[in-house]
C-alpha cells in the first residue's frame, strides 16, 4: 500500500516517518520539537535599542540574524523579503518608525513631526498591498500628542510599537483556537505560502491554527504547496512544521488539483494580505487558483487573518493595488539563470480571491462567512 493514499485507508503511524519521491518532489516527514521557535522580528533593549529581524532569505539553510539601527536598514528588509507576512512587517514598519525618529528626539516639535511623517511615507511604500504596514504607521502617527516634548513622543512611539507586536501574538493564538475547531482528527489540510511566525510576532494565522490542532492531539496531515518563485512554502512552511513537529508533506504548486482529486486534502487553510469589505481577499499568487480547484473538489477554503489585515476602505478586491516584483525572480532563480535573456516576465506577488470561494474567514473574535452582499467589520463580524 502507498503511503501517500487518502487519510483514510492508511493509519497515521504508517505515515508518520516516510521518506519517498512523490511526482518528482523530495518528500521528508518527521517530528522535531523545540521549546520556542526563533521569533521573526523583537525589539532589543529600551527606547535607545533596536530591532532585530529573522533573515528569512536565509532559511531554511543558515539561521542569520539582522540588527536594524535605522529607517533605510528596515525598508531594505521589507522589500526584499528579508522580514515578510502581512503582521510581521506591519510590526517592522511601527518599530521603523521608532529608529527612523530618534534623530530628531532632540529637535523642535514640528521638526519631530515632519520627520515622523516623512519615515512613515517612506517605509509604507517598501511594500504596498499588505494593509497591515499602512495600519501600523497610521496607529503609530496617531499617537503623537502635540503638547508633549519630542522625547516624550519618542518614548510613546516604541511603546506603541512593543503593544502593536504584543497584540499580534495575541491574536495569532486566538486565531489558532478559533480555527482549531474546524479541524477534525485525520484530516488532511493544504495551505499555500508561508503563515506562520515567521510572518506575525509569533505562531502565526493559518499555520496557528495547525499548530494548535496538532498541540490539541489531532492527527493531522499538512500538504505545503512550495509557493513559487521564491519558495517560502518550501523554505519557511516546511521549516516551521518541522518546528512544531507536525506531519508535513511538501508539494510543487501544480500538484495541488491532483491531491485533492486523489482524496488527500480536506480542507484548505491560507493567510491573507489584505481584505477588503466584502471578504475579497488579496494573498501570495497562485491563492486564487488553490481556491477555484478547492470550489470544484468541494473542500473548504479557509482564510485566517487578524482584524488588522482587513481595508473597510476598499469596497472590492479589484481595488486593492498589487505588488508588481523584479523580474529576475523568475528569470533567475536564487541566483541561478533559468530562462533565456530578454524574456518578458509578469510577476505579481499577489492575486486576489473573490469572497464567494472562501468558505469562511477565522479571525481572532471569531469566524465569518463573506458575501458579495455584506460587508465586513473590523473586529471580524458581518454587517448588512
Amino acid at each position: 500500500m502507498s503511503p501517500f493514499a487518502p487519510r483514510k485507508d492508511v493509519p497515521f503511524a504508517e505515515r508518520k516517518a516516510t521518506l519517498e519521491i512523490l511526482a518528482g518532489t523530495r518528500v521528508i516527514e518527521e517530528r522535531r520539537m523545540t521549546p520556542r521557535p526563533p521569533l521573526s522580528i523583537e525589539w532589543i533593549g529600551d527606547v535607545n535599542g533596536f530591532i532585530r529581524i529573522l533573515d528569512q532569505t536565509r532559511l531554511p539553510a543558515e539561521l542569520v540574524y539582522l540588527d536594524c539601527h535605522d529607517a533605510e536598514t528596515v525598508w531594505e528588509a521589507i522589500r526584499s523579503l528579508r522580514v515578510r507576512g502581512a503582521p510581521a512587517i506591519g510590526i517592522a514598519g511601527a518599530m521603523g518608525l521608532v529608529v527612523g525618529v530618534r534623530t530628531h528626539r532632540d529637535a523642535s516639535a514640528s521638526a519631530f513631526r515632519e520627520r515622523l511623517a516623512e519615515v512613515g511615507e517612506y517605509l509604507v511604500h517598501s511594500r504596498p498591498t499588505a494593509v497591515n504596514l499602512a495600519w501600523a504607521i497610521k496607529r503609530m502617527i496617531g499617537i503623537i500628542d502635540a503638547s508633549q516634548s519630542p522625547q516624550s513622543n519618542a518614548q510613546s512611539l516604541w511603546r506603541e510599537a512593543l503593544a502593536i507586536r504584543e497584540e499580534d501574538a495575541a491574536m495569532c493564538r486566538a486565531m489558532g483556537r478559533v480555527g482549531a475547531e474546524l479541524i477534525d482528527s485525520g484530516d488532511g489540510i493544504l495551505t499555500h505560502c508561508n503563515t506562520g511566525g515567521l510572518a506575525t510576532a509569533e505562531f502565526g494565522t493559518a499555520l496557528a491554527v495547525l499548530f494548535t490542532a496538532a498541540r490539541q492531539g489531532k492527527d493531522i496531515h499538512v500538504f505545503a504547496d512550495e509557493t513559487r518563485p521564491l519558495l517560502q512554502g518550501a523554505r519557511l512552511t516546511m521549516w516551521e512544521l518541522q518546528q512544531h513537529g507536525v506531519l508535513a508533506t511538501l508539494i510543487c504548486d501544480a500538484m495541488a488539483g491532483l491531491v485533492m482529486k486523489e482524496g488527500r486534502i480536506q480542507k484548505v487553510f491560507v493567510g491573507a494580505d489584505r481584505i477588503a469589505a466584502n471578504g475579497d481577499t488579496a494573498n501570495k499568487i497562485g491563492t486564487y487558483s488553490v481556491a477555484v480547484l478547492a470550489r470544484y473538489h468541494k473542500i473548504p477554503f479557509y482564510v485566517v487573518a487578524p482584524s488588522s489585515t482587513f481595508d473597510l476602505t476598499l469596497e472590492t478586491g479589484a481595488s486593492i493595488p498589487i505588488e508588481e516584483r523584479d523580474p529576475r525572480e523568475i528569470t533567475h532563480g536564487f541566483g541561478k539563470l533559468i530562462a533565456p535573456e530578454g524574456t518578458k516576465v509578469y510577476n505579481p506577488a499577489f492575486d486576489v480571491t473573490p469572497a464567494e470561494l472562501i468558505t469562511g474567514i477565522v479571525t481572532e473574535s471569531g469566524i465569518i462567512a463573506p458575501s458579495s452582499d455584506r460587508k465586513l467589520s473590523r473586529r471580524g463580524s458581518a454587517v448588512v
